[in-house]
């Protein structure tokens, strides 16, 4: 499991959606 921590700030969002598109589990 990835933990993401933030704000919402653009860059982490789309960091995001792009590892939740190769198959991790995020918790954000």
């Amino acid at each position: 499991m990835l933990l993401v921590i933030d704000n919402y700030d653009s860059f982490t969002f789309n960091l995001v959606q792009l590892i939740g598109g190769m198959g991790y589990e995020l918790v954000v």
